[in-house]
């Protein structure tokens, strides 16, 4: 169940992804830009999470590659927020 659950987790921030990214090529909004961009890391993260808990199961801990992922994800969200003015 689990397996599931991570998939959909995968699936739902990559679908994030594209219509955030999609609809900004349509608009030209930037904070549709860095929020994208900041999917596309979570989307990253969710990926390597499937990797820690159902393909590597003991022989490896990606444990501190998904936080930095994660924390590499919100920074240009962050940064969108903080310094666009729009």
């Amino acid at each position: 169940m689990a397996s599931i659950i991570y998939g959909l987790c995968a699936l739902t921030a990559m679908t994030c992804t594209w219509l955030l990214l999609s609809t900004y090529r349509k608009t030209g909004y930037r904070l549709l830009f860095w929020s994208g961009l900041c999917f596309a890391g979570l989307s990253i993260n969710n990926i390597l999470l499937i990797f820690d808990r159902i393909v590597f199961t003991t022989s490896v801990d990606l444990s501190t590659w998904r936080l930095l992922s994660a924390l590499i994800a919100l920074l240009p969200l962050l940064y969108g927020l903080i310094w666009e003015e729009e």
